[in-house]
């Protein structure tokens, strides 16, 4: 896969990942989150911060979920492997303020790992499978 077409892969899964996510966010979750964590929220979302996560994990997506599926032909590969990614990605975010920060409630963990793990494992598959189309791979 040339550079062109893993920066054009990057641009699908950025696409994708946001098509995705910010209905969860905006529409789904809007109010789970801000019922559960209102105490913790800051009022104004710290935008660096969020904006560099969602480049890194669409990075990861597409290093170790995309490209390895695409490369195999398979893009059923790019879901469970996104998934995992997914489920690792938000765990790791979820269980430590859940050991860390007092009053973190466990159902925001529990619906968090559940959702990592569906955002990554879609993202990753509809993602491979627009790149195989568009990139006639």
């Amino acid at each position: 896969m040339t550079i062109r077409q893993t920066l054009l892969l990057y641009v699908i899964t950025l696409a994708v990942f946001f098509a995705v996510d910010m209905v969860w966010l905006g529409v789904v979750a809007k109010t789970f989150y801000r019922r559960q964590l209102g105490h913790l929220m800051t009022p104004k979302v710290v935008w660096p911060a969020a904006i560099l996560f969602y480049l890194l994990f669409i990075a990861g997506l597409l290093v170790f979920a995309v490209r390895p599926a695409l490369a195999a032909g398979a893009p059923a590969k790019a879901l469970a492997l996104g998934a995992l990614l997914g489920l690792i990605s938000y765990a790791t975010y979820d269980l430590t303020n859940l050991a860390t920060l007092k009053d973190w409630p466990v159902i925001v963990t529990v619906i968090d790992l559940i959702w990592g793990t569906v955002l990554g494992g879609a993202v990753s598959w509809l993602s491979a499978l627009a790149g195989r189309s568009l990139l006639k791979l």
